[in-house]
């Protein structure tokens, strides 16, 4: 049999054990009434008038943390879920090597976080359109506050769903090393939780810390949003406790080191580890 379909029928049954929960549905459902309570509530409540640009930035500021929350119990849970339901072994004694199977499982995560954020795009701009009606020829420094005359609004929603996808890739990543470090789901997703969580946190106190180093830290490049519409990118934007400015370029670059390290800390240990325990 192909070894191509073998392994698209691996990522599928990985697709159906994170879909089939009802948890699954609950989360991908509450960004969706979020969405469409906010906008209804406002524009009954507002005393004065709204319009669908001016409301999707706020929507996306609720909704976007919330999303990336959800992506990392999904990652967090998914090797580790494995050993705490007691099916890792069962997993394991099918005629597929552990590099497919924890590669197919990354994949399925990849494919939730993906599907999450098409979810936020499709119901934030339908629902806004819904109670507020269309808008159109509304510029990026109007509705999102960019130094760039000329973006439209459009563009810079596409741009920042894409630096979202990339920003999220990562820290699922992480939360899925952490999964297949840990036979506990519980305490994979707390853990995972905490540390990103606590990013934002410690970005500001690093800001207090002016060593070179502090550059390099993942915590302050994972806002890629705040690249767009830039007046210079080429220039780069000053952050606090950093030495330099920082460009889009280097943020990808510290963000693809830690991607590597982190998927291959993920293979050494789920390929290594004894599952008999």
């Amino acid at each position: 049999m192909n070894p191509l379909f073998n392994f698209a029928a691996l990522v599928a049954n990985e697709n159906m054990k994170i879909y089939r929960r009802v948890r699954v549905w609950i989360m991908l459902g509450l960004l969706v009434v979020l969405s469409a309570a906010i906008s209804i509530i406002a524009s009954i409540t507002s005393s004065s008038p709204l319009t669908m640009w001016g409301m999707i930035p706020i929507i996306l500021m609720i909704l976007m943390p919330l999303a990336n929350i959800f992506c990392i119990i999904i990652a967090a849970d998914s090797v580790a879920g494995e050993f705490t339901q007691g099916t890792i072994k069962l997993l394991l004694i099918r005629p597929w090597s552990r590099s497919k199977v924890l590669l197919s499982k990354y994949v399925s995560v990849l494919l939730f976080v993906l599907f999450s954020l098409v979810v936020v795009y499709i119901s934030t701009f339908l629902i806004n359109l819904l109670v507020f009606g269309y808008e159109s020829g509304v510029l990026a420094q109007q509705t999102f506050q960019t130094m760039d005359k000329e973006m439209s609004a459009w563009s810079y929603v596409n741009q920042f769903f894409l630096m979202e996808f990339i920003s999220s890739t990562v820290t699922v990543t992480l939360a899925f090393m952490i999964s297949a470090a840990f036979r506990s789901s519980g305490l994979a997703i707390g853990l995972s939780l905490f540390i990103v969580l606590m990013g934002s946190s410690l970005s500001q106190l690093l800001g207090l810390v002016n060593k070179p180093w502090v550059d390099y830290v993942i915590f302050l490049h994972l806002d890629l949003a705040r690249y767009i519409g830039g007046a210079n990118p080429d220039r780069g934007l000053m952050f606090a406790g950093t030495e330099s400015p920082m460009t889009l370029g280097f943020s990808l670059a510290v963000l693809a080191g830690y991607y590597i390290i982190f998927m291959a800390l993920s293979w050494f240990v789920f390929t290594k580890r004894d599952v008999a325990a």
